[in-house]
């Protein structure tokens, strides 16, 4: 049962907070905002997609509104395998919904291994039902389905392995998610009322409108700002992510308070914390900018994130996941921290708390490379170019496309007075060619740049090898030679 007391006093929160804390509502104040000093020494983070939707475990986790949307595919398939919505709706997933082996300790186990620093458990996603204990609504993970605070297990289990905990929260898009269930006879009908699991159902904008219209009620703006206080108050975690539609004019003021707030608590915590936003959603240095499912082709003089999942069709465990391969997600690794970004690598556990086979070998691969190369990737920044080669990706959002990457396509990072070359696919004959390190032709002018590189190296060493290559360098570039090196992973040179 909703609690209105309880909403009152985390709005109440917010005000009294932010009228005595050093943040104010104003992008002005806002910006003044630090990025936590983990997010440089800890390049890639783990994100958990994990809830009701998980059980239908089909097409996506957008199930909870397409099983309401005549002529899809889903929904013949839920008629087809539950019955009709008004006998079997998405509300009769939860008692189904069990996560009995669900062990926070063995999937954090797993994150660290795999080499991640930090962790992005879903809190709640755009069906409405929170994945932890809350004084705010009944439909919870704690008092229906699984009977247990996931978040609280979670964000005690990584703390325990020194792991950075931090959340996401896609309540914002609840407001007309559910709402295609009203469009025929369905168990989603009038009246709905502020606490029911599938309020307020409202009816989906068009495409073209999705950033201005319908306008969230203050009714619905309440209710979210009081929900994001319960999750920053009760679990303090050390960065929030929050998914599209907060970019809608309506969410611009409850944004700028929930974002004072968040960022005065940290201040009472004593220490730096920060949002995480997509689509412009806050003024550019008022939280860390978020590249969904792409990246950039050349690096950023400030620090982003993207976040990208294990499979190309789904964030959430389905019975049809097109998995990436372990390669492409180490690229993409290596890619975006040469740019200046940081991966956010989600997976999705099945509905009875176990990680897939495929999920773990990739984990298994990804802890393999990072254990070897690591210090490639956490601690390190861009160096004075990030790529050599012609393999690139598309710039922007849901831009992933297969790059086929060859022997002369490198990366670049840096740190503690190295170079890393990271050669994106080992050459058959294992001779490398970086022409990045060109040394200056005969004549030129003393400080005169005739490659990207121009200074003295000293020492070149293959990360993971025991015996030192040979190398010299020339005018056509650094050589280095490995002979019998081989293997399907990217391959780091460290410069000295």
């Amino acid at each position: 049962m909703r609690k209105p007391e309880a909403q009152e006093k985390y709005l109440k929160m917010i005000e009294e907070v932010n009228s005595a804390g050093e943040f104010q509502p104003s992008w002005e104040s806002l910006s003044k905002a630090a990025l936590p000093e983990w997010f440089d020494r800890k390049r890639l983070g783990i994100f958990i997609h994990w809830g009701v939707y998980s059980v239908p475990a089909y097409a996506n986790e957008w199930y909870p509104r397409t099983m309401y949307i005549q002529g899809t595919d889903e929904f013949a398939h839920h008629v087809k395998t539950y019955g009709p919505q008004r006998d079997f709706g998405y509300k009769d997933f939860i008692p189904l919904f069990k996560a009995e082996k669900f062990d926070p300790d063995e999937w954090i186990r797993l994150f660290r291994e795999a080499g991640a620093g930090y962790v992005f458990p879903v809190a709640e996603h755009h069906d409405g039902f929170q994945m932890y204990r809350s004084d705010l609504s009944e439909w919870n993970a704690y008092d229906k389905g699984p009977g247990r605070d996931v978040l609280g297990e979670l964000k005690a289990a990584a703390e325990k392995q020194d792991m950075i905990f931090c959340s996401s929260t896609h309540r914002a898009e609840h407001w007309f998610f559910m709402g295609h269930g009203k469009e025929f006879d369905s168990d989603i009908r009038e009246p709905l009322r502020q606490g029911d699991f599938y309020w307020p159902a409202m009816p989906e904008p068009e495409l073209e409108r999705w950033d201005t219209e319908p306008y969230p009620s203050q009714e619905y703006l309440d209710d979210w700002m009081a929900r994001t206080a319960e999750l920053i108050v009760t679990y303090r975690p050390a960065m929030i992510y929050f998914d599209w539609w907060i970019q809608h004019a309506a969410f611009e003021t409850p944004l700028k308070k929930v974002a004072a707030f968040y960022y005065n608590m940290g201040r009472k915590w004593h220490k730096d914390v920060m949002i995480c936003y997509k689509h412009d959603a806050m003024a550019f240095g008022c939280g860390l900018p978020d590249m969904e499912r792409g990246g950039f082709r050349e690096p950023k003089p400030y620090r982003w994130q993207t976040d990208t999942s294990a499979a190309n069709n789904s964030w959430c465990y389905t019975d049809s996941l097109d998995y990436k391969t372990s390669r492409e997600l180490i690229i993409t690794l290596i890619d975006t921290v040469s740019k200046n970004g940081n991966l956010l690598l989600n997976i999705g556990p099945k509905a009875d708390g176990t990680i897939s086979e495929q999920d773990r070998k990739i984990l298994s691969d990804l802890g393999s490379w990072m254990k070897v190369n690591g210090e490639a990737i956490n601690g390190t920044r861009p160096w004075r170019i990030s790529l050599e080669g012609s393999g690139n990706i598309e710039e922007g959002a849901f831009r992933e496309t297969r790059v086929e990457y060859t022997a002369s396509d490198y990366r670049f990072t840096c740190a503690d007075g190295a170079i890393y070359a990271i050669c994106l696919k080992c050459p058959a004959d294992g001779i490398f060619h970086i022409k990045s390190f060109a040394a200056p032709q005969a004549g030129s002018a003393v400080g005169q740049y005739t490659a990207p590189f121009h200074g003295i190296i000293h020492d070149v060493r293959i990360l993971g090898c025991d015996t030192a290559p040979a190398w010299h360098s020339d005018t056509e570039g650094l050589h280095v030679a490995a002979p019998g090196l081989s293997g399907e992973f990217p391959v780091v040179i460290k410069i000295l």
